[in-house]
């Protein structure tokens, strides 16, 4: 549980640091090459599945009718009553839809249609799927096992199954911004959606029709009612006007009361006489200040209005233009002049005389005009005085007055409206109006099949998509090279191909020489039957990091691990060993004291081995060699678990042995146990040069490399480098990104034989 929880969080961990990095184009279309036959697979699984179903699924057809709301009629009908209102606001078009949705059109479309004793609504077309399901649902019903029949359905479940199944094919949408609304009904049988689609329209009509009467209907009888009353009413407050202005003798003439009329008649004159006596006190008073003052200039407009005074002025300016004359020529102390300017004085004193003559006439018109103005004023007193007494009953008068003009105008209203919902009764329009009759359809409008095919296509593609993605997130294995050196660290020796282990006929061990090995299959000789193969040159990649890593002429003790059992460390290990046997003293011992895969592919037939030689029999007695390139082999003969192996490999006979060993021996492999189920590998860390860590393609998880690696820092630290082995080439293309040193594979395979 722990170790499963710990890959979890590796796999987690890893998944949120590709998140974050930026998005590599060539990873994503590595991934499109991996995965497009699981997204196509389903792809084409799920358009099988839609086309299944386009050849099981019933056709269904569609018919349309279209209704205007007519805003013409509905002008009409408000100039006829004020019942009804206007369609003036999207809220209230939205309104028709829900009512064309209601049940009770459902209701009157069924009772037109009789669609109750219609065996087409009712049962419909069953298709293959349809009918299976219904099969099925027969077989599976529990009331049908034991012979018991379900009820009878009551009249109203009868409707309200109808009411449900009209619903269920009803369409009602309104046409843009426009006042259209679209009326589409969708059934098996197209003459039965026209005539469910017309029917709809007309139930429509009718129902606006009958609103607008039952409203007119219930306005009339409630007017009829309110007249009654409010004419009662208009006559009782009529009456009570005129007995309140008998008893005050209010008497009015135009609209007016005769006192005051009066009134209003003395303040004009009032105000005339006013006017009046101002105008003579003026001019007396400007007379008599002309008088006061004795400036003959001042009497200039006096004079222009006196003809007398005009005339004196005329002959006192002629005898002063001619007295200046004479002056001027024969000297002011002249005669004439003097007897002029003597006339001039006579001229100016008759002047003044009329003067004063005129300042009497305004004095005496002045005198009048106040007379006449007070007795106007008296008049006015004695007129307010009654005026006052008037008013305090008009406004008793003017309130009754007012509550007789309101019941007479309600009256009035009423009265009119009664007689124009009258009218509406035998006059109803409707503000709709059909504008789009319902055809029986041709072609069926679902199912839709390029649309099925389509987001059949589609869904399987995204199911596709996902279940590529899980195999994405669930593949956390190692396939390239550049996965190994990114999360290890080590270098990256190569990737050996997955070779078909071809079992060999077993041969007389009596006609073999002596001490000779076996081998069980194909695979134990293939570096040497494929020399020029990309298996043989990953061997000598090995070899040549095993030499970088332990220079020196002794003998080099390397180890041969693996993470997990079956990765294929035993056939790395031997063929390796015949790899390096072409030029070299190789000794190849199985130290895998608990499964020895090297001693089942090359010395099945022997009978004693790595523990004999622990326990000090002659390591020269114990060798088998091949044949072919010389190699030694010393094989683990196990006739019984060893419980304490790890003890036996860090012995000091092991140490004696492997001492032994790199003196007689250029090169020795041990091929040990994997490293995560047991500590062998770990316990004889101390005994060996370098490791070659074998992984297997696609198998063992990175994280779980990782950490036994980060485990064992001495294995990692002598590790000469990782081969991935049982490497599909043909999956292999697929992982191949530009750049990495998979992707120019065929470019350098010309260099290979396999």
């Amino acid at each position: 549980m722990l170790q499963t929880s710990t890959e979890f969080r590796e796999l987690r961990d890893g998944l949120a640091s590709e998140i974050t990095n930026p998005i590599d184009l060539e990873q994503l279309l590595a991934i499109v090459r991996r995965q497009w036959r699981v997204v196509a697979g389903f792809a084409l699984a799920a358009i099988l599945v839609g086309g299944l179903f386009l050849l099981t699924a019933t056709p269904r057809f569609t018919s349309t009718s279209g209704i205007l709301i007519d805003e013409g009629n509905q002008k009409i009908v408000d100039q006829m009553t004020a019942v009804t209102g206007v369609l003036e606001d999207e809220g209230q078009v939205l309104s028709q839809v829900e009512l064309l949705k209601s049940e009770k059109i459902a209701l009157a479309v069924s009772k037109n249609l009789d669609l109750e004793n219609n065996d087409m609504f009712v049962n419909g077309k069953p298709g293959m799927l349809s009918g299976a399901i219904q099969t099925v649902r027969s077989v599976i019903d529990p009331r049908v096992w034991f012979g018991s029949e379900p009820p009878a359905a009551t009249d109203t479940q009868i409707q309200r199954g109808i009411v449900e199944q009209l619903l269920a094919g009803l369409g009602v949408t309104r046409v843009g911004r426009s006042y259209v609304l679209e009326i589409s009904y969708t059934s098996p049988d197209p003459a039965l959606s026209a005539s469910i689609a017309k029917a709809y329209a007309e139930a429509y009509l009718a129902d606006q029709l009958d609103s607008k009467y039952e409203a007119t209907r219930r306005a009339s009888g409630w007017l009829n009612d309110r007249i009654a009353e409010l004419r009662q009413k208009s006559l009782e407050a009529d009456t009570a006007v005129q007995k309140f202005r008998a008893e005050k003798g209010l008497i009015a003439t135009d609209g007016m009361l005769i006192t005051d009329q009066q009134l209003a008649q003395l303040n004009t004159q009032l105000m005339a006489a006013r006017a009046e006596s101002a105008n003579a006190e003026a001019k007396f008073n400007r007379i008599k200040s002309i008088l006061d003052s004795g400036d003959l200039d001042a009497a200039v407009t006096e004079s222009i209005e006196s003809d007398v005074i005009s005339e004196l002025r005329t002959k006192f300016l002629d005898a002063s233009r001619k007295q200046a004359d004479i002056a001027g020529r024969l000297g002011a102390n002249h005669v004439q002049a003097a007897r002029l300017r003597s006339a001039m004085g006579e001229y100016k004193r008759l002047m003044f005389e009329e003067l004063s003559r005129i300042a009497q006439s305004y004095q005496s018109t002045n005198q009048v005009a106040l007379s006449h103005q007070k007795s106007i004023e008296q008049q006015v007193a004695a007129a307010m005085g009654v005026s006052a007494t008037a008013n305090d009953a008009q406004v008793q008068l003017r309130e009754l007055q007012r509550e007789s003009e309101t019941y007479k105008n309600l009256y009035q209203t009423f009265l009119q409206r009664y007689q124009e919902s009258i009218q509406q009764q035998s006059f109803p329009v409707t503000e709709a109006r059909i504008i789009t009759n319902p055809a029986i359809a041709e072609k069926p409008s679902s199912p839709k099949k390029p649309l099925v095919l389509a987001v059949a296509c589609l869904a399987g593609m995204l199911l596709g998509a996902g279940v590529a993605g899980l195999r994405e997130f669930r593949d956390r294995f190692y396939r390239t090279g550049d996965q190994v050196s990114e999360t290890l660290g080590l270098e990256f020796l190569g990737s050996v191909p997955l070779a078909n282990a071809v079992p060999l006929a077993t041969p007389n061990v009596f006609d073999l020489p002596p001490q000779s090995v076996v081998k069980a299959n194909s695979v134990s000789s293939y570096v040497l039957e494929h020399p020029l193969s990309a298996f043989a040159e990953t061997l000598r990649s090995a070899k040549m990091a095993i030499d970088v890593s332990t220079p020196g002429g002794k003998g080099k003790v390397v180890g041969i691990v693996s993470a997990l059992p079956g990765e294929g460390k035993s056939s790395i290990s031997v063929n390796l060993g015949e790899l390096l046997a072409q030029g070299s003293r190789v000794l190849l011992i199985d130290a895998d004291l608990r499964n020895p895969g090297a001693t089942r592919q090359l010395g099945r037939h022997a009978e004693r081995g790595i523990l004999e030689a622990l326990q000090g029999a002659p390591l020269s007695e114990l060798l088998l060699f091949d044949a072919e390139t010389g190699m030694a082999f010393l094989p683990a003969v196990i006739r019984r678990r060893i419980p304490h192996s790890a003890e036996m490999l860090t012995s000091g006979a092991m140490a004696r042995l492997l001492t032994l060993a790199a003196s007689e021996f250029d090169y020795v492999i041990l091929d040990l146990p994997p490293i995560v189920p047991v500590v062998d590998a770990r316990a004889v860390a101390a005994l060996v040069d370098t490791y070659l860590l074998v992984v297997e393609w696609g198998k063992t998880a990175r994280g779980l490399v990782k950490r036994t690696m980060q485990h064992n820092p001495t294995i990692a630290k002598r590790c000469a480098g990782v081969i991935l082995n049982k490497v599909d080439a043909q999956k292999m293309k697929l992982y191949r990104q530009f750049g990495s040193s998979e992707f120019y594979h065929a470019r350098y395979a010309s260099y290979y034989r396999e």
